[in-house]
Formats: structure tokens, sequence, C-alpha cells
């Protein structure tokens, strides 16, 4: 079998790059793979039996995104949103009319409206959480891989009807010199330490981490928590630190 492999790879900043780097060394074994890690120049699809495109929500992915669309194959569908994907290929490249064809096409008379009359107009931001913007992608996939029955369940409410499969997402545990990284941060060996890694984004309950974390810190006033990853624009991460009290707790690296 002759697979086009579609995924960012590192070093991009993404967890589905590392996820890809991973799952190829595996997939060589089985396959032909060639792999595509942006958008190629010329792509002939009858030289391969499937595609297979890694979809993430973030601008990474836009030029699977855009490559899945062209030529259907089968979409590994890593969240059960893709609204900040759609709005990185329209609104952030001046195209509001293509943001508005997808809002209408995923969401409705009623999303519609509300884009027109609050989005469009800089009002407000554009509705991320009620319009997870799946429908497009999936009607011109093949079939699609999940790693959780909650996203093939969102695959279904937007109406594909073709084949999923749910394939649970590996893990593999490095050896790590824990204690020099807690020395490189400046943390010392009894702190408990919580982790956030990848985009920080409104949706992934940062703030409502961030909460539950204060609550730690009351307790266990030497606990610190980092933040990995590039900062969404409408998440104001010092604006929501600050206010709780965790100047001195939390801490973010790129």
């Amino acid at each position: 079998m002759r697979i086009a492999f579609f995924s960012p790879l590192p070093p991009a900043r993404s967890g589905i790059a590392d996820y890809s780097e991973a799952l190829l060394g595996e997939l060589h074994k089985l396959a032909d793979v060639d792999v595509f890690s942006k958008r190629p120049e010329r792509f002939d699809a009858g030289r391969y039996d499937i595609a297979l495109y890694q979809i993430g929500n973030n601008a990474w992915h836009d030029f699977c995104y855009e490559m899945a669309l062209e030529h259907p194959g089968v979409v590994v569908l890593h969240e059960a949103n893709l609204h900040h994907l759609v709005a990185d290929l329209t609104i952030k490249r001046g195209d509001w009319d293509a943001y508005m064809r997808e809002i209408a096409f995923s969401g409705g008379t009623q999303a519609l409206a509300y884009a027109r009359q609050n989005v469009i107009t800089r009002q407000k931001g554009p509705d991320y959480e009620g319009v997870p913007m799946l429908r497009r992608i999936l009607e011109r996939s093949l079939g699609i891989i999940v790693h959780s029955s909650c996203v093939a369940d969102a695959a279904r409410e937007n109406g594909f009807a073709g084949p999923v499969a749910r394939i649970p997402h590996g893990a593999w545990l490095p050896e790590g010199d824990r204690f020099g990284y807690r020395q490189r941060l400046g943390i010392i060996d009894d702190s408990p330490l919580v982790g956030i890694f990848g985009f920080l984004k409104p949706y992934k309950r940062i703030t409502e981490s961030l909460r539950a974390f204060r609550k730690l810190v009351r307790v266990s006033p030497k606990a610190k928590m980092i933040l990995v990853g590039e900062p969404h624009p409408e998440l104001r991460l010092q604006e929501t630190i600050r206010p709780l009290g965790l100047s001195a707790s939390a801490m973010r690296r790129s």
C-alpha cells in the first residue's frame, strides 16, 4: 500500500507534529509512505492508494485541511472543533466572504446572523465554541480516525455517515532528567509542579485550570504551574494570572 501522509512535523510547535513523527516510525514498517509536511507544489493523488491527513485546530494544519478538501482521503480528526483553523484560513487572510460561507455552511442561518451582526463588525469574536466548523471537511472525507468516542460522536452529530475508526491515542514515556529540568526552571525539588502544554486557547479551559490551581497554592504554597505553548490572542494570560494572585506561582514558557 502506498500512502500520502500530510502533517506538520517537528520543529513545528504542535503536539500533533510529535505524534506524527512517532507514528511514522511504525507506519513505514507497514506501508510505502510519502510524507508531506507542507503543501506540495504538485500532487498526483493517483499515485497513492490513500491520503492520510492529520487535522488539528490551529494554523500548522492549514495545508492539511486544504489538501483534504481538494483530494479526499482519510482524516485523523484530533479535535472536535476546527473553528480556529478555519478562522486562520479565512479571517486572518482577509477573506471575510470565505468565512461567511463557511459559517453559513457549518452553523446555519442563526450562526450566519451572529457573524454578520457581531464578528464582521468587530463587536465580538467568532463563536468558536458554538460552531465547531466540522461539516466541510467531514463532507469531503472518505473516512475518519478519532482518538475518543467524544470526537466520534461530534462527527456523527455534524452529519458524517462514513466509516469511523476509534484508535486510542498512544503514549510513550521517554527517560528524562526531571531534577535537571526543575533546576533550569528554578523550582525546588519538593514543589508540586503542574504543566499545561500545547496551544493555549480559551476553550482548553486554561482559566478554569488556573482557578483550580489557586486552591492548590493555598494549601501548598510552593506549588508551581508552567504553561508551555503559544497563547491565543483571545486568552489574555497575564491578565488572568495577575488577578488570581498567581504571578509568583504560574509561568509561561514558549
